[in-house]
């Protein structure tokens, strides 16, 4: 009992480090970014319906929507939008004009996952350096350059894995949080009655007596929320429990009292409205509060950027893009891996935000539309799977996904607005990801159309070669074919140019399911063709990692010989020629054959050992 205890304890602290790092830091800016528009007039009565917006917010959305109603929809333990997506498309798998839709929805979500990745790392990091400012004006100048130096440093450790000082990332937002808190409490004890803005008749009182500025506002207060989506997407890491535990019992208590402490500091004081967090604090302490919130903010993309690593692997497993080189940097857990290419691209983006919007408030302008797009995608999934997987009443669905559907599009409505004003920038980073991973995708599909019309069915063809057969030689050879029971490339070219063919012929397709895990009993289908040859199957989930040799070792109890020494790994290395007139535009047909060409080698993705890998190369028209 005492060890299950400490297990919860331990795990309720780590998701306080991963997933509440971003919606920790929303207090930095928040507050300020809905004073600073000037559509609300500075009224103590607005202070009270501002901040009681914001708790039922933060109620709503986090407390209902994710933490009670969406962290119910695990994908075999695992979470986020890939998870539900395949959840989703599963649950319809009967409704195919439906399901490719929904599809194409649930990926653009993603999509706009990276889009928030850009924005939320340079308004988080560059907020907690404009902290310099309030210490004093002269500081202005290094903000920039300051927040650049931080974002590199914090990019360019990703290589090295963070596992180290993961460890710390609990520990340290613990204390950002209860920080926050106490930097609060001084104020609200000044003017206690804040407190009454937890009543949601003063939000119901704002809204009816200033419909429109409340629907304006609604595009700074969504920054509140920012993170939101990182409960359901880290669910598989640390289980529903601890993320709802650390929520209610830290995560919200801390918040909600901090924002009421800026609430309160602005009735004192109205000039504190340029950045009323950071004014919270005492002038002794405003240097140490600045190291923190750069610390906090830090952890905060931290987070981020390792889920931009793993969704981009989910996303590759799951046909959408192609190979990209995966480092682990982790021996004792897979689920730590760096991709270089994803890197430092994010990186190139974020010091482009930085450059082009300059402020933490010019960023806020950009901020929302990407990430409440996601969250009205999230509700439509939702609908999907509690409907049509778990077989709930239609009119409970509808009326418990409606209400969030709503209160998502309002969001979404409010945000549009800033569309000009920086909108469009996260929008197009995932509109640009959306047209490499459909591009990607349906080129993937016309390859392999091209390849099933020119194969030879692969029983019939060892039939005639075994008529008189060729020379046979000593080992294994693994011959990777993208459709089972056809003729590899590599089989006809080895056979023409070589003419011989191994003892033992193991024909491998590698296939990936719209599932989180497959686990090893389940990993290998085998079938006997004769001769000593057989066509294997192997499975994998998209949170799996390939590891061919490792999975091809179970065959040793099934009659098949497999000796490291003594087994070769034959690949075709297509090339990828467009046409005009073929299945996609010629001008997406050339950037899927760059993309193609590009690819990491498929030896590297499923972990073939170099010397025992061979390539033929073929070219295929599209």
């Amino acid at each position: 009992m005492s060890a299950s205890k400490s297990s919860l304890g331990a795990l309720t602290l780590s998701a306080i480090g991963v997933v509440y790092g971003d919606i920790g830091t929303s207090v930095l800016y928040a507050v300020k970014e809905v004073f600073h528009s000037g559509h609300v007039e500075f009224t103590p009565d607005n202070i009270y319906g501002v901040l009681s917006i914001f708790v039922w917010t933060l109620t709503v959305i986090i407390s209902l929507k994710y933490v009670t109603l969406v962290l119910r929809a695990d994908n075999n333990g695992e979470g986020g939008l890939v998870a539900m997506l395949a959840l989703a498309s599963e649950s319809i798998k009967h409704k195919p004009q439906l399901r490719r839709w929904m599809l194409l929805i649930g990926v653009f979500g993603t999509c706009l996952f990276y889009g928030d990745g850009v924005i939320t790392p340079a308004i988080s990091v560059l907020s907690a350096v404009e902290g310099l400012e309030v210490i004093s004006p002269t500081f202005k100048k290094a903000v920039i350059p300051l927040t650049l130096v931080i974002l590199f440093c914090l990019f360019a450790v990703q290589r090295h894995g963070t596992a180290g000082i993961g460890k710390l990332f609990g520990p340290i937002t613990l204390l950002w949080f209860i920080g926050i808190a106490a930097l609060a409490l001084p104020h609200i004890a000044d003017h206690p009655e804040i407190l009454g803005a937890l009543s949601p008749h003063h939000a119901l009182r704002f809204i009816w007596a200033y419909p429109g500025t409340t629907f304006i506002i609604l595009g700074a207060v969504v920054l509140c929320v920012t993170g939101g989506e990182a409960l359901y997407a880290d669910m598989g890491h640390f289980g529903k429990k601890p993320i709802r535990l650390a929520w209610f019992s830290v995560v919200m208590p801390c918040l909600i009292l901090n924002y009421f402490g800026q609430g309160a500091l602005l009735l004192a004081d109205p000039s504190a409205v340029k950045n009323p967090f950071f004014n919270l604090a005492p002038d002794w302490l405003l240097l140490p509060t600045v190291v923190m919130a750069t610390l906090a903010t830090v952890i905060a993309s931290q987070a981020l950027i390792s889920g931009a690593f793993s969704v981009t692997k989910q996303v590759i497993q799951m046909g959408y893009l192609p190979r990209l080189q995966i480092q682990h940097t982790s021996i004792k857990d897979t689920g730590q891996i760096y991709i270089p290419f994803v890197n430092w691209g994010l990186f190139v983006a974020i010091v482009l935000a930085v450059a082009l919007f300059k402020s933490s408030s010019n960023l806020a302008a950009a901020y929302g539309i990407a990430v409440t797009l996601d969250m009205l995608i999230t509700t439509v999934l939702t609908f999907f799977v509690i409907r049509y997987g778990w077989g709930y009443n239609w009119l409970l669905c509808v009326g418990a996904t409606g209400f969030f559907f709503v209160i998502d599009l309002a969001f979404f409505s409010s945000n549009l607005l800033k569309l000009t004003d920086g909108g469009w920038f996260p929008l197009l980073i995932g509109a640009a990801i959306f047209l490499l991973m459909i591009t990607w995708h349906e080129g993937r599909r016309l390859l392999n159309e091209s390849l099933k019309s020119d194969a030879l069915p692969l029983s019939g063809f060892l039939d005639a070669v075994f008529i008189s057969p060729p020379a046979r030689v000593q080992g294994t050879a693994v011959f990777l074919t993208a459709q089972p029971g056809v003729v590899p490339n590599a089989l006809l070219h080895n056979l023409k140019h070589n003419k011989v063919l191994h003892e033992h012929n193991l024909f491998v397709t590698v296939c990936n399911h719209p599932v989180p895990w497959i686990g090893m009993d389940k990993r290998l289908e085998i079938e006997s063709l004769g001769h000593d040859c057989w066509q294997v199957n192997v499975s994998y989930g998209f949170k799996n990692d390939p590891d061919l040799p490792k999975a091809l070792e179970q065959l040793k109890g099934r009659g098949v010989a497999l000796d490291p020494m003594t087994t070769s790994y034959f690949l075709s290395r297509d090339i990828v020629i467009p046409t005009i007139g073929g299945g996609m535009a010629q001008w997406r047909e050339k950037l899927f054959a760059s993309m193609h060409h590009n690819a990491s080698a498929a030896a590297q993705f499923l972990n073939l050992p170099n010397n025992a890998v061979v390539e033929l190369g073929s070219k295929i028209e599209i």
